[in-house]
């Protein structure tokens, strides 16, 4: 057999796993995210039961006004944390897709320098010059693609970085709101008592 059609169906197999591969990543990523909605939707549902029962058992306006302000700090804190998994689902997805797309601009790196070195075994008397200007050219263009990879890397990092910076800030104002709020109702009860 020769050695082009086996190129071809090496190629043709290379292709098709990598799709494989892409597809699975997808696929686990949406498996997480409806994997997290399943759970953020049976949480919610348990919560509206027990907040539904508590709410019936509410006397006078001051335990309306403790359970009312009850209510709102856990919710920010929620919708913050549900925004934060989903970030990470789609992080990591992100994070598979560039591995992969890395792992195919090497191996088709690769196969573009054992090209040129088929191409200057049979490259007729002369034209030595032509094919160390195209070894030069591809090895510029690597150059170049690693340097820019390393920038897209580093630039992602920098914004994950100050994302969990701002989810972090977030939950502690939240946090520190519900704080104030609880330390708020018990004097509000009693200066209206």
């Amino acid at each position: 057999m020769s050695a082009i059609p086996q190129q071809v169906l090496a190629t043709q197999k290379t292709n098709l796993d990598n799709f494989l591969a892409l597809q699975n990543t997808f696929f686990g990523g949406f498996e997480k995210l409806v994997d997290l909605n399943l759970k953020v939707i049976k949480a919610t549902l348990d919560e509206v039961a027990q907040k539904s029962q508590q709410a019936i058992e509410v006397k006078d306006a001051q335990e309306a006004l403790a359970f009312t302000s009850t209510l709102v700090q856990p919710g920010a804190e929620k919708a913050l944390a549900y925004s934060k998994h989903v970030y990470d689902i789609v992080a990591g997805v992100q994070v598979d897709l560039s591995k992969l797309t890395e792992e195919q601009v090497s191996q088709g790196q690769q196969q573009v320098s054992e090209a040129i070195d088929q191409l200057a075994k049979n490259a007729p008397t002369g034209s030595e010059g032509a094919v160390a200007l195209l070894k030069s050219s591809v090895a510029t263009a690597n150059s170049a693609y690693e340097s820019v990879a390393k920038a897209t890397r580093q630039a992602a990092d920098a914004a994950e970085s100050n994302i969990t910076a701002a989810t972090n800030a977030t939950f502690k104002a939240a946090s520190d709101a519900a704080e104030a709020a609880k330390s708020t109702a018990p004097r509000a009860r009693r200066a209206t008592a």
